[in-house]
């Protein structure tokens, strides 16, 4: 089935708060137990575009909404504007077709374009599959924190990932450009 990837519209909102509630109430990809209302996603929605952040979309040719990634501040201290995080979640219908290797393909490529150096994935959960989707796109394992999380009557552990973006460490970033205009003091 043919996919088309864009940017993310308001308009998507009652999708994506449909993918996201579905993924807090039977997935551990997210520490949250009460899946947050549609004003909540909006929110940040706008928070994360709002500072640059790209935040994508994946639909099939019938015009639905079937997944979402984005990237955001892994921290918000200012020597870690040049890294990002990202978070990719899919409808259960889209999940083992290859959708979620287009979206993280595109998240990886936008953030390099955007100047970024790193992004981590912090995988809630340890999840095979996210851990795998990742490994094939370049990521390396660089921790695994146990037991952070307390989730469906098991505690989880939570696996941290990275790859380089750009030319990531290898020569200094340009700090009067995005994104090391983020963070200003």
């Amino acid at each position: 089935m043919p996919i088309s990837l864009r940017d993310a519209f308001p308009s998507d909102l009652p999708a994506i708060t449909t993918i996201y509630r579905e993924s807090v109430l039977n997935g551990v990809a997210s520490y949250e137990l009460v899946p947050p209302e549609q004003d909540e996603m909006a929110a940040r929605l706008s928070a994360i575009t709002g500072q640059g952040y790209p935040y994508i979309v994946a639909i099939d040719e019938g015009g639905n909404l079937l997944g979402y990634a984005y990237a955001s501040a892994f921290r918000t201290r200012p020597a870690y504007r040049w890294m990002v995080e990202d978070s990719i979640y899919l409808g259960p219908e889209a999940r083992g077709q290859g959708i979620g290797r287009l979206l993280l393909t595109e998240l990886i490529q936008r953030c390099s374009d955007l100047g970024f150096r790193q992004m981590a994935a912090v995988i809630g959960g340890a999840h095979p599959a996210s851990i795998a989707l990742h490994r094939a796109l370049g990521f390396e394992e660089t921790g695994r924190l146990k037991a952070t999380g307390y989730k469906h009557g098991r505690w989880l552990d939570t696996m941290i990932m990275q790859r380089a973006l750009g030319e990531g460490a290898a020569s200094d970033p340009d700090a009067s450009t995005y994104p090391g205009t983020l963070f200003k003091a």
